[in-house]
């Protein structure tokens, strides 16, 4: 991993630390969905007076979002061609296909008539 992404990645785990805060914070003074249906003095698409709590959740929901398709962008594997190669590149050469193999029958099971099973 380069500089850049360790930085990103230092940097995503400190704008989640101050989301969680963040939305801790905050008073539950909307009411959430409930003021939708119970006729709440909010309304869905009203005025757009939120406070600074509010404001700086969304710039932070916002960076959280970007930031990590940043990181899944930059940590993806190399080759392009998916998880599968990716895993394949790392298994050892020895039985790296048993799952495609052919087994063979197994024999039907026998009962010669004392309750032992051959």
């Amino acid at each position: 991993m380069g500089v850049l992404s360790i930085a990103l990645l230092v940097f995503f785990v400190i704008v989640a630390v101050l989301l969680i805060l963040l939305v801790l914070v905050q008073n539950e003074e909307g009411g959430g969905l409930g003021g939708l249906f119970a006729g709440g003095s909010n309304s869905a698409f009203g005025s757009r007076s939120g406070n600074i709590l509010t404001k700086t959740t969304t710039v932070l929901g916002s960076m959280f979002l970007i930031i990590s398709l940043g990181l899944a962008l930059m940590n993806r594997p190399p080759s392009g061609t998916g998880v599968e190669a990716a895993g394949r590149a790392l298994m050892p050469e020895t039985g790296a296909d048993w799952f495609l193999e052919e087994t063979a029958p197994l024999a039907p099971e026998t009962d010669t008539g004392d309750g032992a099973i051959q």
